[in-house]
């Protein structure tokens, strides 16, 4: 068995002499070539399904502090690898999701709504969006606006508000509140490009701290390839990277949280105490960034929306943070619109869906949901009536 072995091994140099001297050269080449048409052939192919455009946000800085998209332009929702959920929707004139152009100089009263990826509501026609129906309802009694972008937090709430009642003149505002906007208002949790979160200064207070925000070239190539965005929006190739890394250095003993109203479910103290710090922090500068009476803005909270997950959300951190939110704003005197028993009561019928079958955002129905219980709420009675 050794002698064969060594006349294999023998005969294998032998082979590799007589190669010749480009050979190594001419096989990189076809590799190259081949990933190269591989890419080409997926560039092609998927500019012809409904690959996702993204938003395509402007950059912040001190110029422009303000995180909008690029206005006047249209977009396309879709997700997962099959395209499970698309939508088309509109940025206005302004930078924000919305099929109405905004006005500076209409005299109509104007109801400001501010929010994360439950107000910019992408993968819903934007028709069937809670502010879109009462907007639509109000006809020249009343106008309302949306200002929102997925992935912000409560601290960039105070921004767009700010920005609503200064440059519109909105009469009153509404913020929806959601799971994870608490934690992510610090920059010891997250430093969103583009976003205001709190930071901690030398003296151990909170202050806000804008992240400014410039696309890479590296987003910009993405923006403009059906590939790129492919590989990204509905492969979520970033966030796989992300999971490997962290599992490739960690001991595997730790495991992935339970989610609980699209945020971690566990609740240490550590993240507790710092998440109800940056609760009084806003309403703490609330007052002092948007200047309208407390009983002119309200707070619209997102919750359980089924019977059976009522208790696990109030154990969990999503639960404390809720309590704590409503609690806070109605010392106050700020009106609070809480979601949870909207929705439980009307899904005890057994049929009712608030999601998509992809997507755990609010679907036409849910926000249907939410149209009512603003529509009834005392704020919009008193600036439009009944």
């Amino acid at each position: 068995m050794t002698t064969q072995s060594t006349q294999e091994e023998t005969a294998q140099r032998q082979r590799d002499d007589e190669r010749p001297e480009n050979y190594w050269l001419l096989a990189s080449i076809i590799v190259v070539a081949t990933v190269v048409l591989f890419h080409v052939a997926g560039e092609i192919a998927l500019r012809f399904m409904p690959v996702a455009t993204g938003m395509w946000s402007q950059p912040v800085d001190a110029s422009q502090p303000i995180f909008r998209f690029f206005p006047n332009r249209d977009f396309l929702f879709s997700r997962d690898w099959n395209f499970s959920l698309t939508n088309r929707g509109h940025i206005n004139n302004d930078g924000f999701v919305n099929d109405e152009n905004y006005a500076v100089d209409d005299p109509r009263p104007l109801l400001a709504v501010v929010g994360d990826s439950q107000v910019e509501a992408a993968m819903v026609p934007n028709g069937k969006t809670f502010y879109r129906c009462l907007d639509q309802q109000l006809g020249q009694k009343g106008r309302v606006y949306s200002f929102a972008a997925s992935g912000a937090p409560l601290s960039q709430y105070l921004i767009w508000a700010q920005y609503a009642v200064q440059k519109y003149r909105a009469g009153g505002v509404v913020i929806v509140v959601v799971g994870n906007d608490f934690d992510e208002s610090l920059w010891a949790y997250s430093q969103a490009p583009g976003f205001n979160v709190y930071a901690r200064g030398a003296d151990g207070r909170l202050f806000l701290r804008r992240n400014d925000y410039h696309p890479s070239p590296l987003r910009e190539l993405v923006r403009h390839s059906a590939l790129g965005r492919y590989l990204v929006f509905h492969l979520h190739a970033r966030d796989a990277a992300k999971a490997m890394a962290q599992w490739r250095f960690s001991t595997g003993a730790d495991q992935a949280p339970e989610n609980v109203g699209n945020t971690a479910a566990s609740a240490s103290p550590e993240r507790v105490r710092d998440s109800y710090e940056a609760i009084t922090a806003f309403f703490d500068d609330l007052p002092k960034m948007v200047l309208l009476p407390p009983d002119r803005i309200a707070f619209l909270v997102d919750g359980a929306r089924y019977q059976r997950d009522v208790a696990v959300t109030d154990q969990s951190y999503w639960g404390l943070m809720r309590k704590r939110l409503m609690s806070e704003a109605a010392q106050r005197g700020h009106e609070v619109i809480d979601m949870q028993p909207r929705f439980v009561e009307r899904s005890r019928d057994g049929h009712t869906v608030y999601e998509h079958p992809t997507d755990a955002h609010w679907n036409p129905v849910a926000h249907g949901v939410a149209a009512d219980a603003l529509a009834s709420s005392r704020l919009y009675r008193s600036m439009f009536g009944r």
